[in-house]
């Protein structure tokens, strides 16, 4: 009898505690909240900027304090996953975020809006590599590709969804659900990650690197500020905000080489398959990313749309992700990392160019069509390079590399809007009579950017990410390779 209930207790503990896909699901919900604010107040801007008695232009603040707290704070968060534990940090972030988009919300002054901007920030910027750094360590290495759709896929479809969810709240109710539509969602994550991620125990790790982290951090914001600056100041203040931003990131780079622990771990880029993925793929993002600032525009103001109609195109683009999900893994194996990264770069070049022929005489479905394309060939680019990125990280360094990585990738959505803005705003000063033809310019420069990526991924060996990808090199590939042929790069 003591036997029995011997074995009936064993069983009990280890019958899974969780089902297999709710942890994904429960990452992917937070990761989606996060992305949707970075882009869900831009069709709010005036409504906003009437209530808290400031103006559209203004308001832009609102937007790049997000993305940027976003940007400049997820060092910290592989260092607080390990110091204090995953399941902790991701719980607290969630914590955060739910209770800045609370204050948001409630926000009485444009003053108040941009700080409580930052507060939802800091949370993001533990959601997004500590949410990731949870499915790494949980997902077994065969089963990355299938992990990691789940953590790109809000990243994708949350810019794209964002403008048009924020038009119809702030038609149909108040700009301020924009925020509240978030407090039922943070708080079930809290509940759900409290209850089904596995408790970690805090690790003995070396003191954060906080001098470093400030250089870093001032550099960036810095860099971004200059970009932001285009347009606006005179070109010597451009040119000495851009040589301090550069200085001090190279002094950040220069001192964390002789430190074992820096705050941002910058010698992952010299590992292959990560660098390549987080570099020349990082270049098709910022090319990637600018659209969702640019076509709402080109839509409504160089062709008249209304924000709905505007919105219902634009959000066509997130209708193949959820396909190119399901195509990945045996894309993957068919045709490897190298060959799908140097298609998706030559594609995104492509369908980039196509948005300059869209003028008042295009169909509509002729731009629909186009849209469409545009988020097939984005979610192949953006699921491959960042399933790549994580393909060869040794465990132990996986939650520094998911901190890099999350901090480019935000950075990359912040440059291609910046990028996007500023091009325009040199081509077209008044920006209340713009036309198609500077918008036609500004997709035609923003297209090269992906070409630039080429030669890095044409560098690539076939048995690159290999291990995840599952894709085997042709006989005559592995034949060349036993030659030392540099066909497959070195």
């Amino acid at each position: 009898m003591t036997d029995g209930s011997g074995v009936a207790e064993a069983q009990r503990l280890e019958r899974p505690r969780r089902p297999e896909l709710l942890i994904p699901l429960i990452v992917a919900i937070a990761f989606l909240m996060e992305q949707l604010d970075a882009t869900i107040v831009t069709t709010a801007i005036p409504d906003m900027a009437r209530a808290l008695r400031t103006s559209a232009v203004q308001m832009n603040l609102a937007v790049s304090a997000y993305i940027l707290t976003l940007a400049v704070l997820i060092p910290l968060s592989g260092w607080c996953a390990d110091r204090y534990g995953m399941r902790r940090v991701f719980t607290a972030a969630l914590a955060v975020f739910t209770l800045g988009s609370a204050l948001c919300g409630a926000a009485d002054s444009f003053a108040m809006l941009v700080t409580t901007r930052i507060l939802q920030g800091a949370g993001g910027a533990m959601m997004t590599p500590v949410g990731r750094l949870i499915l790494l360590r949980r997902f077994p290495r065969n089963e990355l590709v299938r992990a990691m759709t789940y953590t790109t896929l809000p990243a994708i479809i949350g810019p794209v969804v964002g403008p048009l969810l924020g038009g119809y709240l702030t038609t149909y109710l108040s700009w301020r659900w924009i925020f509240y539509i978030n407090l039922p969602f943070g708080l079930l994550g809290m509940a759900l990650a409290y209850r089904f991620v596995a408790p970690q125990p805090a690790e003995d790790v070396p003191p954060f690197d906080l001098a470093g982290f400030a250089l870093f951090c001032v550099g960036v914001g810095l860099l971004q500020f200059t970009m932001e600056g285009v347009g606006h100041l005179s070109w010597i203040a451009l040119g000495a905000t851009a040589a301090i931003a550069v200085g001090l990131v190279l002094a950040f780079a220069w001192r964390s080489r002789g430190r074992s622990h820096p705050a941002v771990d910058l010698s992952l880029l010299r590992q292959r398959a990560f660098g390549i993925a987080t570099l020349a793929g990082g270049l098709c993002r910022v090319a990637m990313n600018a659209p969702v600032y640019l076509l709402p525009l080109l839509l409504q103001l160089g062709l008249g749309m209304t924000p709905v109609a505007s919105g219902s195109l634009t959000f066509l683009s997130a209708l193949g992700a959820p396909w190119i999900r399901v195509a990945m893994a045996p894309a993957l194996r068919r045709l490897g990392f190298r060959t799908l990264l140097i298609g998706s770069a030559l594609a995104c070049t492509g369908v980039l160019a196509s948005f300059s022929l869209i003028g008042p005489d295009t169909p509509r479905i002729g731009i629909a069509s186009a849209i469409i394309v545009f988020g097939l060939v984005r979610s192949t680019q953006f699921m491959t390079s960042n399933t790549l990125a994580y393909a060869e990280v040794e465990p132990r360094r996986l939650s520094r590399a998911t901190s890099l990585g999350g901090l480019i990738q935000q950075l990359t959505v912040s440059f291609g809007v910046s990028l996007g803005a500023a091009l325009l705003g040199l081509l077209s000063p008044t920006l209340s009579h713009l036309t198609v033809a500077p918008f036609h310019i500004v997709f035609r420069v923003i297209a090269l950017l992906p070409l630039l990526a080429v030669p890095v991924f044409a560098r690539m060996r076939h048995a690159d990410g290999a291990v995840v990808s599952g894709h085997a090199p042709s006989t005559s590939a592995q034949e060349r390779n036993r030659r030392g042929g540099t066909h497959d790069g070195g």
